[in-house]
């Protein structure tokens, strides 16, 4: 039956979310309803209010949580009510081209570029005050229940603190994987990582834990050093206090370049600036921020004909219903630790303060 709770509907770019009541239809076949325990706020969240990342409205966003299951649809076998789980805003079904390929992990049912703000079906599960509200990227966590295909969720430990593993439904698992996962950082190498956000940090402790020698923090917002130091960074830079272009300023400091440089803020001028600070001939470049729709980005050729390697790196190169599960049971182990990444706790109906904490960089 349908459920009536409370969701953070965007009605249009560059407005506040607004506190609704919504129905939340019943899942349909292979499809799962989810009770939301814990959502993260993410800057590609803010992108679509901002009008750089393109979607429908009205819409309910948000993409990296953490919940129990509801109900099931029919024919879903991999997990049943009272289950916990990430829902996947890359999904995994297992039988596209990525999916079967051991090189990707971006499903060709994911809803990234461009998005179309349905269900598989071409659906809503949505309404409120009679309209129908379209989805965000086959997850949308801003609500306090929502439905996800099958592929699109992992079932997890049932011991796992939902309020820390939501993380690992997009920020942790992003910025780690694209160091240890996508780039394959080496042991000693050096590497630059631009934006220290939670995706940003995530990376910094991906670097880290690849046995990293040197990794260099950048920044504009200087107050993100003391944590990127406590997670690993060797030195932090910010690109105010020079005159000169920061790669230069980079390749200065490493005598030649970077082994692996990571952007992880979503702008085209860091992204070029990011490419030019790797080495010239075996440095790889990882695009982690999502790129603003409507804008290009000029380079010289002469940066890529050298050898270096520019690649991007979708929710860390994870296949996610696979990898998902395993990141949980190597947090329970402590393999690495979720608790710098969280700097606040909010109630569900303050999620306004929450996005004005994150563009103010707090």
């Amino acid at each position: 039956q349908v459920i009536k709770c409370k969701a953070a509907v965007m009605w249009e770019a560059n407005k506040p979310f607004s506190i609704e009541e919504v129905e939340v239809a019943p899942p349909k076949a292979h499809e799962v309803r989810i009770k939301i325990v814990a959502t993260g706020i993410c800057r590609t969240d803010d992108h679509v209010v901002s009008g750089a990342l393109v979607a429908p409205f009205p819409v309910i966003l948000g993409h990296e949580a953490a919940g129990v299951v509801e109900s099931v649809g029919e024919g879903v076998t991999s997990m049943k009510p009272g289950d916990k789980v990430i829902p996947l805003f890359v999904p995994q079904c297992g039988e596209c081209s990525s999916c079967l390929s051991t090189k990707g992990n971006l499903c060709s049912k994911t809803d990234l570029g461009p998005v179309s703000g349905f269900m598989p079906d071409g659906t809503s599960r949505f309404t409120c005050k009679g309209k129908i509200i379209h989805h965000f990227i086959g997850t949308s966590t801003f609500t306090e229940y929502t439905v996800v295909h099958e592929t699109a969720v992992a079932k997890i430990d049932s011991g796992a603190p939902l309020e820390k593993v939501c993380l690992i439904g997009c920020g942790f698992s992003t910025g780690y994987g694209a160091a240890v996962k996508t780039a394959k950082v080496d042991p000693g190498s050096t590497c630059a990582v631009f934006g220290l956000g939670g995706v940003g940090l995530s990376a910094v402790m991906g670097c880290k834990a690849a046995g990293a020698s040197r990794i260099i923090a950048v920044d504009i917002n200087s107050d993100k050093f003391p944590k990127a130091r406590e997670l690993g960074a060797t030195d932090c830079i910010n690109p105010k206090d020079f005159k000169k272009p920061i790669h230069e300023v980079l390749i200065e400091m490493t005598g030649q370049g970077v082994d692996y440089s990571f952007e992880v803020i979503g702008r085209t001028e860091t992204m070029a600036a990011a490419l030019a600070c790797c080495q010239n001939n075996y440095g790889v470049s990882v695009i982690v921020g999502v790129p603003p729709s409507a804008q290009k980005i000029t380079f010289d050729p002469m940066l890529l004909f050298t050898g270096r390697t520019w690649k991007g790196s979708v929710f860390g190169g994870w296949k996610s219903k696979d990898s998902v599960p395993q990141l949980v049971a190597d947090y329970m182990k402590k393999k690495f630790h979720l608790d710098p990444l969280i700097t606040h706790k909010l109630p569900f109906t303050k999620i306004n303060e929450g996005f004005d904490l994150l563009r103010t960089g707090k």
